[in-house]
């Protein structure tokens, strides 16, 4: 197993749709665990594909829910259905219940209204397909790593004043641009 460069906002391929899987080989299981490695060192909760640089419709995950359940997986050209959720104003939302973070936009978290449920279909390394219901964070992950897959960051989806904050951290971090990577265990992009 290795660690991968996780690729920080800017890299194009965070900004396009990843395509589906085609191939259930070993070079995909060697992947997924290069990704699991990648995500428990950084440490995340999730890690799709583009952000380690293949524009493949993956994402790995791993969380530990409050009653100490390990909610860890991998999900292949994954299909993903939620209630969208009500629009929120600024003064709605919930910095503590709310905020999230993400490995290519490393260091800052700001709040963002997610679905409180999803339903997850997709198939694991082996080709094999599997369904998860969830609610909670882990609905919010699995949106989150989710809108990777269609090139989506959660950055681009922040409301005012919150989008402009982190725009500010971008352009303070010569960011948004190609070429900008982190690895987790040498660099430390939080501080």
């Amino acid at each position: 197993m290795a660690v991968l460069p996780i690729r920080i906002t800017g890299e194009p391929v965070l900004h396009e749709r990843a395509t589906e899987v085609t191939e259930f080989d070993d070079d995909l299981r060697s992947l997924v665990a290069d990704m699991y490695e990648t995500m428990d060192l950084a440490p995340g909760v999730g890690l799709a594909g583009p952000q380690v640089g293949v524009g493949k419709r993956l994402f790995v995950y791993s969380w530990t829910d409050d009653a100490d359940v390990l909610h860890r997986g991998v999900a292949v050209n994954p299909v993903l259905w939620i209630t969208p959720p009500v629009p929120e104003s600024v003064e709605e939302l919930d910095e503590d219940e709310e905020s999230e973070g993400c490995l290519s936009v490393p260091g800052e978290r700001f709040p963002l209204r997610r679905s409180h449920r999803a339903l997850l279909r997709a198939v694991d390394e082996h080709g094999e397909p599997f369904e998860v219901e969830a609610d909670g964070w882990l609905a919010r992950i699995f949106q989150h790593e989710y809108d990777h897959l269609d090139g989506w960051l959660y950055a681009d989806r922040l409301v005012h004043p919150y989008g402009k904050q982190v725009a500010k951290a971008i352009r303070k971090n010569s960011w948004g641009g190609p070429g900008k990577s982190w690895l987790p265990g040498r660099d430390h992009p939080e501080g």
